[in-house]
């Protein structure tokens, strides 16, 4: 570096690829000094005036605000603050169209002035060689300074990324741009011949933050004037005046550190990693009067040219300024179809209105004739000629770079090192075609600007949505081991109390309960299950409804005649009775089925086993064991008393046979009756004919056995 800084001294320049030389216009408004445009009715300001995020209002609307008072306060590093360019009011804060290419609304503070331009409290540092270098950086920040060569970078972050270099070893080179190499624009040059002096003492300031080995005043050789007037006021034996060709764009930052020093800077890199810090001359102009005079930006020097205007030439211009207001300040006598180009003809934009105000980073407004900057025809397709790639001053591919825009692929442009292209215009102008090639580079590097904070946002709130999970989790652990902690405290005390723990207790009988519930059951028989729910509604429907009884014998007729049903009703409904010779028939229908298996019969009493010995199961034994002997006289007896229980109830007995009619006639239902009805004659007689088949059948499985007499006490 020191060789370098050796050849530099002796004044040796390099030069970067490419380049044009477009004609120059700048006799039109740099004749004439420096003018004061005057104080609008009303003021514009939009939020951001800067690369980075709007900062936060601090005013509202219906508040009167003082000259350079702060409209906005800066909650981030990338955020500067406006300021008030005037005494009012603030009559609104809404949408409003800016000064950009798109032609978009962004937030805007509106002020109407009161012509009185009154101050706010101001705090002057003309001993700012005794101030440290926070303050002096804090005083650039609380100014709002950006750049205003045209990037609106923050100064204070420019600043300090240089003074992190500078910390760990000597700054080799502060260069200080004045080229202003864009045709039409004057307005660094009039403000070197006229604020020449708080240009040097901006250079000191500088200095004296950052200490650089040597400061390079970098002006082209069209502007002698402006040459002179440095020179004269550089006192400073390491600060160098150096002229440069005409050449557009050598006042590209990248550009001019090329013809300087020979070097280029790393694609993505900031020249502050090389050791080398570029500042333009309005920044340098803007940056003195903050700190010496306290005077934030409000206002800059812009140049209003055009063959179309009466009085071209530089003024101080109040930013909120409108475009519109301007122009006819300055004598615009519009053609049809008249163009406003904010910027110069390569690098500018026509306006979609002139009701667009004036910001941090506009240095030219261009009214020109269409006969002097005749507009470009209509785009045709491109001939391969190569002329951009010989243009480009950053040593690019445009037509690749067009190519894939215009299709696009746009990580393929950015493998083009898209981002590097300055949007200087130089491959348009020389484009045979008529292809505006910047605009596509422009709307491709939105669209990845976009993609890239839309990933950004993914990627935060990914993180956001991770942080509290971690956190949610680590709340309930440290739950579980305040609870832990606590349950533990409270055992140890009822162990020293010698009690039991009431929870735990509590706890172990859930669980055991639990555990009791969950233990599955035999699983039953689903047959005989569903066979016992049949039984069950079967004997409900028959606990529900009077039926008659079939296993009473013919004794409790003869010893209960109350009992029958034909002698409690002296005259029975007809469809009672059809209802009680169903119900008679179907218990009928069982009888018969059980008796086709050989059972013993609940029917008969303890009385007939003397009388009919045959009928007796252990009659039929011919060796009868005196076990089988003992239970059958238990079941005997358990019959009787069934059969007791049953003779407590008044229900008709159908288990009497066909035999007991003639021998017992006063035992047979139609005999109580006086006049019977001649369908329960009916019923009785069927009763009987089933009787009588059912004393067939068991008569045929006892084979040569004698009928069963109906009872003992019939015999007697």
């Amino acid at each position: 570096m020191n060789s370098l800084l050796e050849q530099i001294r002796k004044g040796k320049l390099w030069d970067f690829h490419g380049g044009i030389h477009p004609e120059e216009h700048k006799q039109l408004s740099s004749q004439t000094s420096l003018l004061e445009a005057g104080l609008p009715p009303l003021l514009v300001l939009p939020l951001k005036q800067h690369i980075g995020s709007p900062a936060e209002l601090c005013v509202q609307v219906g508040d009167r605000v003082l000259t350079g008072q702060p409209l906005t306060a800066p909650s981030s590093p990338m955020q500067v603050p406006i300021h008030a360019s005037s005494s009012g009011t603030v009559v609104a804060i809404e949408e409003h169209t800016v000064a950009h290419p798109s032609g978009l609304s962004e937030p805007c503070i509106l002020i109407q002035t009161d012509g009185q331009d009154s101050w706010r409290p101001r705090d002057p540092w003309p001993d700012y060689a005794e101030r440290g270098n926070d303050e002096l950086l804090a005083r650039i920040h609380q100014a709002g300074i950006a750049g205003l060569g045209g990037a609106g970078f923050p100064t204070d972050i420019k600043l300090k990324g240089a003074q992190a270099y500078a910390q760990r070893e000597p700054l080799p080179l502060l260069i200080v741009n004045g080229c202003e190499c864009e045709p039409y624009i004057t307005a660094d040059d009039r403000l070197m011949r006229d604020e020449a002096a708080a240009i040097v003492e901006g250079i000191t300031l500088l200095q004296q933050i950052l200490r650089p080995q040597l400061t390079l005043i970098a002006i082209e050789d069209n502007k002698p004037e402006a040459i002179a007037a440095i020179r004269a006021q550089v006192k400073n034996a390491h600060t160098l005046v150096k002229v440069l060709p005409t050449k557009y764009p050598s006042g590209g930052e990248r550009q001019l550190i090329e013809i300087l020093t020979g070097r280029q800077v790393p694609s993505g890199k900031p020249p502050s990693e090389m050791g080398i810090l570029v500042q333009n001359v309005g920044t340098l102009y803007a940056i003195r009067q903050a700190v010496v005079e306290d005077e934030p930006l409000i206002r800059r020097v812009v140049t209003l040219t055009g063959d179309r205007l009466a009085q071209p030439g530089n003024a101080w211009v109040r930013l909120g300024t409108s475009v519109r207001w301007l122009m006819q300040r300055f004598g615009l006598d519009p053609e049809p179809g008249q163009r406003v180009i904010m910027g110069g003809p390569m690098m500018g934009f026509t306006l979609p209105h002139a009701d667009v105000p004036v910001v941090k980073t506009s240095n030219c407004l261009l009214a020109p004739s269409q006969r002097s900057l005749p507009s470009r025809d209509e785009e045709i397709n491109c001939i391969r000629c190569g002329q951009c790639a010989e243009a480009c001053p950053a040593s690019l591919l445009p037509q690749q770079l067009y190519w894939y825009s215009k299709a696009g692929e746009l990580d393929t442009a950015e493998q083009y090192r898209l981002f590097d292209c300055i949007e200087c215009g130089a491959c348009a102008w020389v484009c045979p075609s008529n292809i505006p090639l910047v605009q596509y580079y422009r709307q491709a590097k939105s669209q990845l600007r976009n993609q890239r904070q839309e990933q950004a946002q993914a990627e935060r709130a990914k993180q956001r949505f991770a942080d509290k999970q971690q956190r949610l989790e680590e709340e309930r652990l440290e739950r579980d081991r305040r609870m832990q902690a606590a349950n533990e405290a409270r055992r140890a005390q009822l162990k020293d109390a010698g009690g039991e723990d009431p929870v735990a207790a509590a706890l172990a009988r859930i669980k055991a309960k639990q555990a009791a519930q969950a233990v599955p059951t035999v699983a039953e028989d689903p047959i005989a299950a569903a066979v016992a729910r049949a039984k069950a509604k079967k004997a409900a429907r028959e606990a529900e409804a009077p039926e008659v009884t079939p296993a009473a014998t013919a004794d409790d007729a003869l010893a209960n005649p109350e009992a029958s049903p034909a002698s409690e009703a002296p005259a029975a409904d007809p469809r009672q009775a059809a209802v009680a010779a169903a119900i008679a028939r179907a218990k009928a229908k069982k009888a018969a089925r059980e008796a086709d298996a050989p059972e013993v019969t609940p029917a008969a009493t303890t009385d007939d086993a003397p009388a009919n010995p045959e009928a007796s199961p252990a009659s039929e034994a011919p060796a009868a064991d005196p076990r089988q002997a003992a239970v059958a006289a238990a079941i005997a007896r358990a019959k009787a008393k069934k059969a007791a229980r049953e003779a407590d109830a008044p229900e008709v007995t159908p288990a009497a046979t066909a035999d007991d009619a003639p021998a017992n006639p006063e035992a047979s239902p139609a005999a109580e009756a006086p006049a019977a009805d001649p369908r329960q004659a009916a019923v009785t007689a069927a009763i009987a004919r089933a009787k009588a088949k059912k004393a067939a059948r068991e008569a045929a499985a006892d084979n040569s056995a004698p009928p069963v007499p109906p009872s003992s006490k019939e015999s007697d």
